[in-house]
């Protein structure tokens, strides 16, 4: 269950299903210097997300995306993206493990189905006395597909079963109630409605 500071403003603890859920635009409250991280299936809205809740640049996002572009932008354009992949994997590490070490929130955009990666993140951010909290987008394939199409960047169909058949088991472990991360002090489920309705983010009291 999730507690609530005021009408418009929710500070997740624990699971807090907001699928479902109708209402107006509601913000979203984290202790300072948490690490949030943001997962769904690829076109989930991710991105979008994280835009409206970085308050144009005011709470850094790493965004794997980022990496790859930064990667592509110095290799020959011949050079497939396959070969370097380890490379932009390694950078996206660093920066990952770079940007919990210094400090302040920090949101992280994940496909969410990798839980060695959210217990990684959680041991970096627990050294230094911070959180890991989850957000996860639950949009359904057919929408995620359509964000795809959307945004004019399409993953690969086994990439993209890949991430559904990891957060189709993530998805239905939390939904029987089952502890399935711990390492998270609170997991945020979103749909396409209450996703949009989840305004801004702040940090702290």
């Amino acid at each position: 269950m999730g507690s609530t500071t005021d009408g418009t403003r929710v500070a997740p603890r624990g699971v807090v299903d907001l699928r479902g859920v109708d209402g107006t635009g509601f913000g979203v409250r984290y202790p300072a210097g948490a690490v949030v991280v943001v997962s769904g299936l690829p076109g989930a809205g991710k991105s979008t997300l994280l835009r409206r809740w970085s308050g144009a640049g005011a709470v850094p996002v790493v965004d794997p995306r980022a990496v790859h572009e930064a990667c592509e932008a110095v290799m020959p354009a011949w050079l497939p993206y396959a070969v370097y992949r380890p490379w932009a994997r390694l950078r996206h590490a660093l920066l990952l493990r770079t940007s919990v070490r210094r400090g302040g929130p920090l949101l992280v955009h994940d496909c969410g189905s990798r839980a060695w990666m959210r217990r990684w993140l959680a041991r970096e951010a627990g050294r230094r006395g911070r959180e890991l909290h989850l957000v996860l987008l639950d949009v359904g394939a057919a929408a995620a597909l359509d964000g795809q199409r959307a945004r004019g960047r399409h993953a690969s169909a086994r990439v993209f079963a890949r991430h559904r058949a990891g957060l189709a088991r993530l998805s239905a472990a939390l939904d029987h109630g089952d502890p399935v991360v711990p390492e998270a002090a609170s997991v945020l489920l979103l749909d396409a409605v209450s996703r949009s309705r989840a305004v801004d983010v702040r940090f702290g009291r």
